[in-house]
């Protein structure tokens, strides 16, 4: 990477660190874990394709994580861009391709921290107008989280006139586990949606990481709790130098007066939550849906998980209904989990039908 490139990501970073709401939480401690990662792209293009534009995720800075080491390889020019909720990525735009694919490969070290809090609600406040207002985005609905007048009597019926943020946050994490599925502990009936939906967890009463946390998002924002989503991944241990990708996972952070932004993760609590039968179909989904494997119901992980996350993860981005940076021909976008990328103007996705349209594979070292 030449010092052009290291000063901009440098500045990328820090701006990402920096901007309003950049993550905060009561205590950033506890273990730490190093691991080397590659996180590589192919895009496939069509025949007769005029222009390629792609926004390629890659590791924040912030006060859980440190970025070492970053380097990238591409064989077209690229920048580092900021979206509309500050998260850096990459862009790149090919016109004219003679190519019929090409690669952009991401190599850095990171050390992450445990973030871990015992949340008190007796230090908790109600928002004050002042935050209410700062924080207006945190409140709002996304296209795939619906804030409509049966999620606002659900979370009365949930919360009822709770104001303490900390009391109201933990009686809906606690309700969505007595009430939703993770799809993984039962996939010959249940499965999640392709967008991260409120509605369809509701409705459903089961989805993956981003429908329990949009319907958690939902109920908490009827109940006056600003809440806003992480897309990251685990470094999974037992996928340790292995060659295979480590999908993505997210989780929430709400924000607590007096303690600032705090995460969880209802979704992956709900492994931990009861006892249900390990099957050759669900065994593996199950083990590889956690940072460290699962065996069997765990009422101290329940609890770690409000409040609390392990060190095994890598934030790529914060926020739904994103504007990039050039902003992009289709309209929001819904999350920055992978990549956004448009073909002549029309956003695609990983694949349509058979086709595969882009690829990611995040892979890692952890150094000991």
């Amino acid at each position: 990477m030449n010092r052009l490139m290291k000063t901009a990501l440098a500045a990328a970073l820090a701006l990402a660190a920096g901007v309003p709401g950049a993550a905060r939480a009561q205590d950033t401690g506890g273990r730490t874990a190093t691991f080397a990662a590659r996180q590589e792209f192919k895009v496939m293009i069509p025949a007769g394709t005029k222009k390629v534009r792609a926004w390629f995720t890659m590791p924040q800075e912030d006060p859980a994580q440190t970025v070492a080491d970053f380097k990238v390889e591409c064989p077209f020019p690229h920048k580092i861009v900021k979206d509309s909720a500050g998260n850096a990525s990459l862009y790149v735009v090919v016109l004219e391709p003679n190519v019929k694919d090409f690669a952009l490969v991401e190599t850095f070290t990171i050390t992450r921290r445990e973030i871990r809090n015992k949340l008190d609600p007796a230090k908790a406040s109600p928002l004050t107008d002042a935050e209410r207002t700062a924080m207006s985005a945190e409140l709002a609905p996304n296209q795939y989280v619906v804030i409509d007048d049966k999620i606002r009597a659900l979370a009365k019926e949930i919360a009822g006139d709770e104001k303490n943020p900390v009391i109201a946050a933990r009686k809906i994490y606690d309700w969505v586990l007595a009430n939703i599925d993770y799809w993984v502990k039962f996939p010959e009936t249940k499965k999640a949606s392709p967008v991260g939906s409120s509605e369809y967890c509701l409705a459903n009463k089961t989805g993956n990481c981003t429908d329990f946390h949009s319907l958690w998002t939902a109920l908490a924002r009827a109940q006056g709790i600003p809440t806003r989503m992480v897309y990251g991944s685990f470094f999974k241990a037992e996928l340790n130098e292995k060659d295979k990708d480590q999908s993505y996972h997210c989780w929430p952070e709400f924000y607590v007066p007096g303690a600032g932004w705090v995460p969880h993760d209802v979704a992956v609590a709900d492994i931990f939550h009861d006892k249900f039968e390990l099957t050759k179909t669900n065994e593996e989904k199950v083990r590889l849906t956690t940072a460290d494997g699962y065996k069997g119901p765990d009422p101290a992980k329940v609890d770690y998980y409000f409040g609390s996350i392990d060190e095994r993860r890598v934030t790529w981005s914060r926020g739904r209904d994103l504007t990039m940076t050039p902003k992009q021909d289709g309209g929001p976008v819904n999350a920055l989990a992978k990549a956004y990328i448009e073909v002549d103007g029309k956003p695609t996705g990983e694949k349509s039908g058979d086709t595969v349209n882009w690829s990611r594979k995040l892979t890692f070292i952890e150094k000991k």
